[in-house]
């Protein structure tokens, strides 16, 4: 699943766009700059820890 994460970001980067990922998995979350929860049909945005995938 990483390889694939990782992949995503590279592509999203060279074109410049965002890559929206819907995930379960808490383990890739803090790789990612913004994170919006959805919780019983209510959403919240929130700022994510950004580390990347280096």
């Amino acid at each position: 699943m990483l390889a694939a994460i990782r992949i995503l970001d590279r592509m999203a980067r060279q074109c410049r766009t965002t890559i929206v990922v819907v995930t379960h998995d808490g383990k890739i979350i803090p790789t990612f700059k913004r994170i919006c929860r959805i919780r019983d049909g209510v959403s919240r945005e929130g700022a994510g820890e950004g580390r990347g995938f280096e």
